[in-house]
C-alpha cells in the first residue's frame, strides 16, 4: 500500500470510494464533500491523501484548515473512508497517521475530528480538549467532536472556529 497526495485525476475514484464506504443516508453528502475539498483553494493548504493498492484507491482522508484567529490555525480530519473490502487491515490508521505527521510538520497546533469516539481515541483524540471549541454549525452529536494537540505552541483554550467553504454545510455537523 502506498499513501500519496490526492490530485484532480483522483476525483472519480475518491467519490466512488466514499459512496461504497458510507451507508446510503450519508454517502452522497460525504462523497461530495471529499471531492469538493479536493478542488477547493484555501490560504492554508487542504491535505487530501489517498491509499493506493494495485493502482486502485482503497482509502482517502482530508485534513482541512480551521481558523480561530489571525495567528492560530489547526485542521479538521474529514472525511475518512476505506473501501469495505479493505477495512480492518490498518488502511484507515495508516492514512490518518500519515496525515497527522504532515499537518504537524506544517505548524498546526490542534486537529479536530467529528466522529466515533472509540475509533478516534486510538490516535490520541480527546473529547475534553474539544469541549471549549465550537464549529461553525450546531452539532447533531456534540459528543462526537474531539481534538488533539499537535505541537507545544501556546494556543487559545477555546472559541468558535471557521472552516473552509466545503465544510460550511450544516448537514455535515
Amino acid at each position: 500500500m502506498q499513501i500519496r497526495q490526492a490530485n484532480m485525476k483522483d476525483s472519480e475514484g475518491i467519490k466512488n470510494l466514499h459512496l461504497q464506504a458510507f451507508d446510503l443516508s450519508e454517502a452522497e453528502l460525504v462523497s461530495d464533500l471529499a471531492v469538493n475539498l479536493l478542488h477547493e483553494k484555501s490560504t492554508i493548504n487542504i491535505i487530501s491523501l489517498v491509499a493506493i493498492d494495485n493502482e486502485a484507491i482503497i482509502g482517502h482522508t482530508a485534513f482541512s484548515p480551521v481558523f480561530l484567529d489571525r495567528t492560530h490555525f489547526g485542521y479538521i480530519l474529514a472525511p475518512l473512508a476505506v473501501l469495505p473490502t479493505h477495512q480492518n487491515n490498518r488502511v484507515g490508521s495508516t492514512i490518518v497517521k500519515h496525515g497527522l505527521d504532515t499537518i504537524s510538520s506544517l505548524g498546526a497546533f490542534i486537529v479536530f475530528v467529528y466522529g466515533d469516539p472509540q475509533y478516534y481515541s486510538r490516535f490520541g483524540f480527546k473529547t475534553n480538549l474539544a469541549k471549549n471549541f465550537s464549529p461553525p454549525h450546531t452539532l447533531q452529536y456534540p459528543e462526537g467532536l474531539h481534538a488533539m494537540k499537535l505541537n507545544s505552541t501556546v494556543f487559545p483554550e477555546g472559541g468558535q472556529f471557521k472552516c473552509v467553504n466545503s465544510l460550511n454545510d450544516p448537514k455535515l455537523w
